[in-house]
């Protein structure tokens, strides 16, 4: 059968395919695609009047002649023979007739007072394609109109988008693309403000929720239409993009994997990253739950945590199993030793998360709390209370045991979550946040925890800082000076642990042996451990600076000095005093006394942690007072500034910073606070209506 409104170009050409740099995960798909059905409406060929878009016509040949170039087989399908059909036939808003008529094509015995839209096509159509081909012919492409005669039994169109999809099934095509006069589908009309882009369309999700508007203001189509033609190529094998053919260029992102528009696939159902429901949504949808989880009671949220904590050690196979496949492909990638190490889920390590789940479960309820209470005047009490700080996002590397913290930290502070880790973790995050999502209940909902799995998703999320409240990134320097470079939302973190142990001339030498080594070797790789040793320079003369060396030498330390300490020692000048090297490695520095130490630590430190190992209480309470450091120790390791050495239960990370928490990050790090009035009717009225009287009552609370 013929269909006379559409014309359909079939373009062909070598096998080579475009490159893909950044590829959302949802879109990898589009690496494979060689054929593609491209439909334009006719809301993009025509403009408002009912004339044809030349310049948006042209620039939709210009994208079929690049892809062409680049050995994609192209075929259009196009609307706008109605439109051209009217201007001779001088048929007054004749496309939106033919919206609605689907009768004979002419009845010659009755008087003409309404031509139907299918004459309009038949007089358009030699005019339509005679301009295709003058602009596919300015562009060196020879084009063809090809005539539809039958599909299949099944195969009846009643407009252009059911015919692309019909002829995408036909021609066994890779992917359907069809252009429309929005940038896709939307949750409801476009022009509603409250109405936000779908990027995939999940049927079991969408299809009873969304709200469409008006159908086309021309042609037989309409967003109606062609999600249903999306969804019927997209179930049967067929992956579906509606976008925008307004922009020059949509076509050519669309096949470069770009997030754009509305993508159809028929297992859109089975993804679970931010990718397939969008970051805005995954960031409410975290906000809607921790706000059912701040409404239970204490007992509730406790209750959840020991479930968590149940569920880990039910699973503690299955997750070891995942851990370790993470853990073989890492050293097959050739990834460093520290980084693998802080990968592995070594024995044990299930039980001890376990526990310190528990730990949270047990500790006294963080919110609510009365931090502080006033009489503002008689019958006016005024409190002030802790209270969650919304949702926070958390970037974190390598350890999937930090998705366990961070996750039982988020539930009991009362705050929604979404957590990206990073890829060579992936299996242990996955199985993780299943174990944890299954034990939160549905009066909760297991979106209070989203799990983000692809690393171009962050910028996208990184947008929204009016649904996310923090952002605490756990990584390198280069993660964090980028994520701060980025976003809008506060961000929470610290980029290096460059932390010294200072040796001061009054020390137990002994001591300081059993400081300086368990603070380098307990665990290297750990942003807590020793990067510089910095020693009195009387140590040089009395031998205590030879002692520790040896010590650290024995354990497989190797060692690196400053100017001073590298021609002393006779060891590798150190390329810079601001070095993490998260390994049996660290710098050596003499230095005149703790003055001296504490400059050097404020010029090269990174603010982490610092301690200093003497005998005598006034050099050590200048050190504590004077080091800006989020964490000062005297006569003990570095190694002790952690979540549960401090008895936080569990750690969102450690902070540098110097406003909101600072230091080990456990539940009051992720809280901020709320007033509550409790009054009698009283006004302001200039002041003049209420007395103060400002009375604190904290102590009587």
């Amino acid at each position: 059968m013929s269909y006379p409104s559409s014309s359909v170009g079939r373009l062909f050409d070598s096998s080579c395919v475009l490159k893909l740099e950044t590829v959302d995960s949802t879109r990898a798909f589009v690496k494979n695609v060689k054929r593609v059905i491209v439909k334009v409406g006719t809301a993009v060929v025509t403009q408002a009047d009912g004339r044809l878009a030349l310049g948006r016509l042209r620039a939709l040949c210009e994208q079929i002649q690049e892809l062409n170039s680049q050995g994609y087989e192209v075929i259009l399908v196009t609307s706008g023979a109605v439109g051209v059909g009217c201007q001779p036939l001088d048929i007054e808003s004749c496309s939106t007739a033919a919206s609605h008529h689907i009768h004979s094509f002419l009845d010659l015995q009755k008087p003409q007072t309404e031509l139907d839209g299918k004459a309009c096509a038949a007089v358009g159509q030699n005019g339509l394609m005679a301009l295709y081909n003058s602009l596919f012919t300015q562009l060196d492409v020879t084009s063809a109109q090809l005539m539809v005669i039958e599909i299949d039994s099944s195969g009846i169109f009643w407009d252009n988008d059911s015919l692309a999809s019909l002829l995408a099934l036909e021609l066994k095509a890779d992917l359907l693309v069809l252009l429309s006069d929005v940038d896709g589908l939307y949750s409801g009309p476009p022009r509603d403000p409250d109405s936000k882009l779908i990027h995939t369309y999940i049927k079991e999700r969408h299809e009873r929720v969304i709200t469409f508007g008006d159908k086309s203001r021309v042609g037989r189509g309409g967003m109606t239409a062609k999600v249903k033609a999306a969804v019927y190529a997209a179930y049967a094998g067929i992956p579906v993009v509606i976008t925008s053919g307004y922009a020059v260029d949509n076509i050519i992102k669309v096949l470069h994997g770009e997030r754009i528009g509305t993508l159809f696939h028929r297992d859109a159902n089975t993804w679970a990253s931010i990718g397939e429901i969008g970051a805005r949504e995954m960031a409410v949808a975290a906000r809607e739950c921790s706000r059912r989880l701040q409404g239970l009671s204490s007992q509730e949220r406790s209750k959840i945590l020991q479930d968590i904590a149940d569920a880990l050690e039910a699973n503690e196979k299955v997750i070891l199993a995942e851990n370790e496949a993470d853990v073989v492909a890492a050293q097959q990638a050739g990834y460093e030793k520290s980084l693998i190490s802080r990968l592995a889920l070594k024995s044990g390590k299930i039980a001890n998360l376990a526990n310190s789940v528990r730990v949270l479960a047990n500790m006294d309820e963080p919110l609510g709390r009365i931090l502080k209470r006033t009489e503002v005047a008689d019958g006016f009490i005024l409190e002030k209370s802790s209270s969650p700080l919304g949702v926070l996002l958390i970037i974190f590397e390598s350890r999937p045991d930090a998705l366990v913290q961070i996750a039982s930290l988020a539930v009991r502070s009362g705050n929604g979550l979404l957590l990206k880790g990073g890829k060579e973790a992936k299996r242990s995050n996955a199985i993780l946040h299943k174990v944890i999502t299954s034990a939160i209940p549905v009066t909760v909902g297991e979106r209070l925890i989203g799990l983000v799995t692809s690393r171009e998703e962050i910028p996208e999320l990184l947008k929204h800082d009016d649904v996310i409240d923090l952002v605490i990134p756990r990584g390198s320097n280069k993660l964090v000076s980028q994520i701060k470079a980025s976003t809008k939302i506060p961000v929470l973190g610290h980029a290096d642990g460059v932390c010294h142990v200072y040796v001061d001339k009054s020390a137990d030498m002994d001591m300081a042996k059993h400081i300086v080594v368990d603070a380098k070797t307990d665990y290297p790789a750990a942003c807590n451990a020793m990067e510089t040793l910095l020693v009195h320079k009387d140590l040089v003369q009395n031998g205590g600076l030879n002692d520790l060396i040896v010590e650290l030498q024995t354990k497989g330390v190797s060692l690196y000095g400053g100017p001073k300490a590298s021609s002393l020692l006779n060891i590798p000048e150190a390329h810079t005093f601001h070095h993490e090297y998260s390994s049996l490695a660290c710098t050596v520095e003499t230095v005149e006394d703790v003055y001296d130490a504490i400059d050097h630590i404020h010029q090269h430190g990174s603010s982490h942690t610092e301690s200093i190992i003497t005998e005598e209480q006034e050099v050590a309470e200048v050190f504590l007072r004077q080091v800006d450091s989020a964490a000062v120790f005297h006569n003990a390791s570095t190694r002790f500034s952690d979540r549960s050495r401090f008895g936080l239960g569990a750690e969102m990370g450690i902070s540098t910073g110097r406003i909101h928490a600072r230091g080990p990050v456990g539940v009051e790090g992720l809280l901020t606070t709320k007033w509550l009035a409790r009054a009698s009717g009283q006004i302001v009225d200039g002041d003049k209506a209420i007395v103060y009287s400002h009375k604190d009552l904290t102590q009587q609370a």
